[in-house]
């Protein structure tokens, strides 16, 4: 097991944000793992307020959230507070203990914790001009902060197209328990501009403000369980976000910038100094700063502020082509070390003024060639949080041959040029980076061929196809949810090469290889057998309704 990553950071936001995680002391390690794994089953997390402050007094409101689908009546929350603070009376809620060591427990007359919920109770302290944040906070033996049991990094990338096309809403990550077992998410994608900035825009094609913050989310839809106001400032998958958040407040959630389809800029934003410093600025003060351009009502001066906790590149890809569309220089290389850098001076810069640290990850390429064309590693990895490196599409429907997108190791019986996450994952060791830097991508999606022969073996992989087969979204993919189903009709014969982590489905005619829970357990196992730190999902809205894809993997990352 490695050393946590995350509590050192989040001592130091603690005092930059009114509403704080009452999990700021780290507790011995073995206490640790059996008290997150006992706040996985319990679904209790706890957040702290202080609501107003005087001279020598304060006031506070703890909120204990049940993410559960079934009441809590018999809770416990523990706490210490810090040097010169105490506690003076208390409301709604049974005390014991002193400063260094506080005991609360429900009233007299009961307090349940409702499904789905909350209960708050509060208090008033005495201060001596300093911090007054609970450390060391456990509810029922557990850290207050929720999140997963383990201390790696489990990384999902949510949509911005989620709920509307896949009627997967934010609110799906804490019915399904996914929410419960990430460190990260992912939200993509932001756009730049052919100006070379971040920004906003409801032009199809473009952007999809109205997701982003403009719609009303309703009741049933929402993490909190209550309705947007339509005249709030924030709204859609962004106030969702920050609602979960709030439930989990160890959770981080990052921008993604970029992506297949909005990279296309990436190259002229990055090409000089002035213009690297004004894509980050812009980036910065629309994301980080929260200052988001009124469009239907929606908006405003620091409007998404506390949204986000950093930035994640997905320029694809620099120095190499991508989509048609995208400018590709040979200069690119340079242009892309000089832009990381600005990025992190100036997300140090705005971390000084906040007292907390803001991440920058990116998303990098399967293939040593789109590494030596577009990355400078040794310069590059120091000021990145980690990287998320493609494990998948390593094959497609792009080509006429069944193959698997997205194996482990090669299969002894392809005929391909081979690829696979070890010769992938072996390129960015060769070129010195630090493998708990490098996290591993999976995917939650298959890719499909049709018109295919049995072939030898009779399983129809590496046959030739006559075309991609039908998805319910698009031609040749498919979410691993509806190829579950496809499974459970027994239309379909499922095959597996456990060496490689891969499974595939095949009826006679059509062929999808995919990743089910087995398969993600394989993958998980051996990305921590290679010192990895992690693994990242794309995307979650392809798993079913109990999150089955991301609770195995969050069972091998806690093993």
């Amino acid at each position: 097991m490695r050393a946590p990553r995350f509590r050192t950071r989040l001592a130091a936001a603690a005092a930059a944000v009114l509403l704080a995680p009452l999990a700021l002391t780290a507790t011995p390690a073995a206490a640790e793992e059996t008290g997150a794994r006992e706040a996985a089953a319990s679904g209790l997390t706890v957040t702290y307020t202080e609501s107003a402050r005087w001279s020598t007094g304060y006031t506070g409101e703890i909120t204990v959230h049940n993410v559960s689908d079934t009441p809590v009546s018999d809770w416990t929350v523990e706490f210490a507070l810090p040097d010169g603070s105490r506690v003076h009376h208390l409301w709604n809620a049974t005390l014991a203990g002193t400063p260094e060591g506080y005991t609360v427990t429900p009233p007299h007359w009961g307090a349940d914790v409702p499904a789905g919920g909350s209960y708050s109770f509060g208090f008033n302290g005495l201060h001596s001009g300093g911090a007054t944040a609970p450390v060391g906070c456990l509810v029922n033996g557990s850290s207050c902060a929720g999140g997963p049991s383990h201390d790696s990094r489990s990384v999902a990338y949510y949509t911005q197209w989620s709920a509307k096309e896949r009627d997967y809403h934010v609110r799906d990550l804490v019915d399904s328990g996914s929410a419960g077992r990430l460190t990260h998410i992912q939200y993509a994608f932001g756009n730049v501009s052919a100006d070379g900035e971040c920004f906003m825009s409801n032009e199809p094609g473009r952007g999809d403000a109205l997701a982003d913050y403009g719609r009303v989310v309703p009741a049933e839809e929402s993490v909190d369980g209550v309705a947007d106001d339509p005249d709030q400032d924030l709204r859609g998958n962004f106030n969702q976000l920050r609602e979960l958040k709030e439930m989990y407040p160890g959770l981080k959630v990052n921008i993604s910038l970029g992506g297949w389809n909005w990279s296309e800029h990436f190259s002229d934003a990055a090409l000089t100094e002035e213009s690297r410093e004004r894509m980050v600025s812009s980036c910065i003060d629309l994301y980080l700063r929260g200052d988001l351009p009124e469009i239907d009502g929606a908006g405003g001066k620091g409007a998404a502020y506390g949204v986000f906790d950093g930035i994640d590149l997905d320029w694809e890809w620099p120095g190499s082509g991508g989509n048609p569309h995208n400018t590709v220089r040979p200069e690119d290389k340079e242009n892309y070390t000089a832009l990381v850098q600005e990025f992190r001076d100036q997300l140090d810069k705005l971390g000084k003024k906040t007292d907390r640290h803001y991440e920058l990850t990116a998303f990098v390429p399967a293939g040593g060639w789109r590494l030596d064309a577009g990355y400078e590693l040794d310069e590059l990895m120091p000021d990145f949080d980690f990287v998320t490196v493609q494990g998948y599409d390593y094959h497609g429907t792009w080509e006429s041959t069944t193959n698997h997108q997205s194996n482990l190791v090669v299969d002894a019986r392809d005929p391909q040029p081979v690829i696979s996450a070890e010769l992938v994952v072996q390129a960015y060791l060769d070129r010195g980076v630090d493998p708990d830097k490098l996290v591993l991508g999976v995917p939650f999606y298959g890719q499909g061929w049709t018109g295919v022969e049995p072939g030898p073996d009779g399983d129809g992989l590496f046959q030739t196809a006559t075309g991609p087969a039908q998805g319910t979204y698009a031609a040749g993919t498919e979410d691993w949810k509806a190829l579950e189903e496809k499974v459970a009709s027994g239309e379909f014969e499922l095959f597996r090469n456990d060496e490689a982590g891969t499974a595939w489905i095949y009826d006679g005619e059509t062929l999808w290889n995919y990743d089910d829970p087995t398969a993600m357990t394989r993958k998980t196992d051996w990305a921590q057998s290679q010192g990895l730190g992690g693994v990242m999902v794309w995307s979650v809205d392809g798993d079913d309704a109990e999150g089955s894809l991301m609770a195995a993997i969050d069972a091998a990352l806690s093993d």
